[in-house]
């Protein structure tokens, strides 16, 4: 029997979820220490409620998610109004070569796929389901995929494998930011370059809340621009539209965000901020955990078994890789030092699940070791944007195949 929850109660339960996830964090030390985001750890313990009720009484549970996407989209807008133009310019460098050692892990996931799909009897084309397309593209590209690979490699449960493939590679994604960042910060003594900089994903676990200026005006600044920064995107993403270009939402909403920060700044130098304040880090992180907790306890944990035993193989082999190549590639190429640590967490995160995995791990580092400013620009811009071409070219190239 399946149970649609309606999306009020969803949202709702998303609030609940995450909360009980900052209160597992607070009473167990070990998720402290490797840095396991609040949401993941209530989304996950959500999931497997989900998961027991499925097993003990035949009862699945559906949730409408209207609330959890307009939270992405708000959380992006934050990130948007983070930005500085400064950073941007200075970001040139370090997002061309994100972008590069990207595109080298969207070919390195592929060959493992391929590879891993002939092993086990698939089509070559298949591999784009055990790669790129489910892990770096997530769930939304695996679906939008599905029906080519089917056709292409003969494979009528081509959706089902894919999302199935994205579910358990976005749980794995959330669990390995964390412990990447406390081997890389920790064992090389990294401290933040800016350590004064104002918050950014979250406001920080040791602040006490005398130390945040937070008021009842500041936070309405905020969401006056957050909702202006949406308006504007919304608008602009109607004109993309129109021109064939598609793009998701969040994405013209996060430029706009950027400009119309900087417009500000410019225009209005000694007004009141609003870009990294402890009343827009609240925002952001609120949006992005009760995301982030939805997002989990949506998981049906149940659809991995029929497809399990190539699953869990090519995925542990996925994650190896990538925690192979951020540790010894991607944090030295990126500089070495703690913004490459942030970053390393990050790609993590968004290499095996989705932009919103990996900011929630950049943003339980960042709360427990320090700001890292420039790592929260150029992974979304990387990971939202850029990445959907050079994806989309990979994925095609296999499937031809």
């Amino acid at each position: 029997m399946t149970m649609i929850v309606p999306a009020f109660i969803s949202a709702t339960l998303g609030l609940a979820v995450y909360i009980l996830g900052t209160m597992l964090n607070a009473r167990l030390e070990v998720l402290r220490r490797f840095n396991i985001p609040d949401p993941v750890s209530g989304g996950l313990l959500a999931a497997v409620l989900v998961l027991i009720l499925y097993v003990a009484f035949g009862v699945s549970l559906e949730f409408e998610m209207q609330a959890r996407d307009f939270l992405l989209v708000m959380f992006f807008a934050a990130i948007g109004l983070n930005a500085r133009l400064g950073d941007l310019i200075a970001g040139g460098k370090p997002l061309i070569i994100l972008l590069g050692l990207t595109i080298c892990m969207i070919l390195a996931q592929n060959i493992i796929g391929v590879a891993g799909a002939v092993l086990f009897g698939y089509a070559p084309s298949v591999g784009v389901l055990f790669g790129s397309a489910s892990l770096i593209g997530g769930h939304g590209t695996a679906i939008a995929w599905s029906s080519e690979v089917a056709e292409a490699g003969g494979l009528a449960n081509a959706q089902e494998l894919g999302v199935a493939v994205a579910t358990l590679g976005l749980v794995v994604a959330a669990l390995i930011g964390g412990p990447i960042a406390r081997l890389l910060v920790e064992g090389r003594n990294l401290t933040p370059e800016r350590p004064d900089e104002g918050p950014i994903g979250g406001i920080a676990h040791d602040q006490s809340p005398e130390t945040v200026s937070i008021t009842p005006v500041s936070v309405a600044r905020v969401l006056l621009y957050l909702n202006v920064s949406i308006i504007v995107g919304y608008l602009l993403s109607l004109a993309i539209d129109a021109t064939g270009v598609k793009l998701p939402l969040f994405v013209p909403c996060l430029i706009m965000g950027i400009v119309i920060a900087n417009l500000r700044s410019w225009i209005a130098p000694g007004a009141e901020p609003v870009s990294r304040t402890p009343a827009l880090a609240l925002i952001s992180e609120i949006s992005l955990g009760t995301f982030l907790a939805m997002s989990l306890m949506g998981l049906q944990l149940w659809t991995l078994v029929s497809l399990g035993g190539p699953i869990f193989s090519i995925l542990f082999i996925q994650a190896v890789m990538t925690l192979a190549f951020v540790i010894y590639v991607l944090f030295p190429l990126m500089g070495g030092g703690y913004r490459a640590a942030v970053l390393a967490a990050g790609f993590g995160g968004f290499a095996l699940g989705a932009t919103p995995t990996a900011i929630a791990n950049m943003t339980a580092v960042t709360k427990r070791y320090g700001p890292s400013p420039m790592a929260f620009l150029i992974l979304p811009l990387v990971s939202a944007f850029f990445v959907d071409i050079a994806n989309a070219i990979a994925i095609q190239f296999v499937v031809n195949l």
